[in-house]
């Protein structure tokens, strides 16, 4: 999901997008929608199958681990 689709997610539930980074972001939603705020957290694996942010956390978690193994 882009940026652009998590600031037009946040508006619809309330949430202000401005002057956030994309992680802040998510985590506000997540939060708004009374889930656990942990996007950017899981290590290889995440029980959250139905968040909305489910496959790119894990991909940003992927690329994150490969960047700090260089």
């Amino acid at each position: 999901m882009n940026m652009k689709e998590v600031q037009n997610m946040a508006r619809r539930i309330g949430v202000k997008p401005r002057g956030k980074t994309k992680a802040v972001l998510i985590r506000e939603i997540q939060r708004a929608e009374g889930h656990f705020d942990c996007f950017g957290s899981a290590v290889d694996y995440c029980d959250q199958l139905s968040c909305a942010f489910y496959a790119d956390c894990l991909r940003t978690n992927a690329l994150h681990s490969v960047k700090q193994s260089r």
